[in-house]
């Protein structure tokens, strides 16, 4: 007996969203443009927000930035919510890892007084500071435009909460489990001279009304300071006085500040690109919030650090600027 088989091809009538396919052609889409783009409402509203009546919903006037097209920003690393949180489950599951070895073994408890008490007074204190960040961007996810925009700063939000919760971790590590180390460290962030400019920019970053203005003070300029100060700078300082361990504790925070630099630079590069209004705008903002930033870190330094290493950290974030086509008003070009 012959068997003889058959296929029968289907040709699709089409190959994507009728959305995708007026923006990038009929052929099939990835993953992250099917969840990225014209997602959110733009027309046909029932009713102004309650909270802000003078606009509308998802409304472009929230920024004095104009965009013809918010979705040109889009995610260098392609986040949508799937690949976000599969590449956080990775990194976190090497964390717990690390945090779960020093815990067995206690490794920060066993650390000599003053050095604990470094880490409680220059490194826990910051879990403050990333809660400020961690409503900041969530701010600023409910105010921009364009899901590429909104994901990427909700996902920001995210890591900062996780961030802070880090940090509070450590200090339990030192407290062997007390929360009095935590109270410590709360204490320091509100009383302590050398964290009131930090506390003070975080205050005022709070209620800054431009959504894009914030991502620069936030994401751009004090992230662009303060982490490489803190999480590089001080935790090579710490490891040459004997607490090395930490290293593994913050390598989350050096990994995930690498991988933010991707995004907010190429955000900038298309904003930038767009018209010479922009340009002149953001260089504006950059102008009043940058030595902010510095002015609000240099007691932390000079405490923790070393005026020094603020110096080059602010010098290094200055290159980074001229790369975007901005100038640092601290650093010469």
């Amino acid at each position: 007996m012959n068997i003889e088989i058959k296929t029968t091809t289907a040709q699709p009538l089409r190959h994507t969203y009728a959305n995708l396919q007026r923006r990038f052609g009929d052929k099939p889409a990835s993953r992250y443009q099917e969840a990225s783009y014209d997602i959110e409402a733009t027309t046909n509203f029932h009713y102004r927000p309650l909270w802000d009546p003078q606009r509308q919903l998802n409304d472009p006037g929230r920024t004095a930035i104009r965009m013809v097209d918010w979705h040109a920003v889009t995610d260098p690393r392609q986040y949508y919510y799937g690949a976000y949180v599969q590449t956080r489950a990775r990194m976190q599951e090497a964390t717990e890892h690390a945090y779960g070895f020093c815990e067995k073994r206690s490794l920060l408890s066993r650390l000599p007084e003053a050095l604990r008490n470094k880490i409680l007074r220059y490194l826990v204190p910051l879990r403050h500071a990333e809660m400020g960040a961690n409503m900041n961007n969530s701010g600023i996810a409910g105010d921009c435009i364009a899901a590429t925009m909104t994901q990427m700063h909700i996902y920001q939000a995210m890591d900062r909460l996780g961030i802070g919760q880090y940090l509070s971790r450590i200090g339990l590590l030192v407290g062997e489990g007390s929360a009095d180390a935590l109270d410590q460290a709360k204490g320091y962030w509100m009383d302590d001279p050398i964290w009131q400019g930090l506390r003070r920019y975080v205050e005022d970053s709070l209620v800054i009304k431009d959504w894009f203005e914030l991502t620069l003070a936030q994401n751009l300029l004090l992230d662009g300071m303060s982490y490489p100060l803190m999480f590089q700078r001080f935790d090579q300082q710490l490891g040459e006085e004997g607490a090395g361990d930490v290293s593994m504790l913050t390598e989350f925070m050096r990994d995930w500040y690498a991988e933010s630099v991707r995004w907010v630079d190429a955000m900038l590069k298309v904003v930038l690109a767009e018209s010479a209004d922009n340009r002149e705008l953001i260089q504006a903002w950059v102008d009043v919030w940058e030595p902010r930033v510095y002015a609000a870190l240099q007691p932390l330094a000079e405490a923790a650090t070393g005026q020094a290493a603020l110096d080059e950290v602010r010098a290094a974030l200055a290159v980074r600027l001229q790369k975007l086509g901005l100038r640092s008003q601290g650093v010469p070009a």
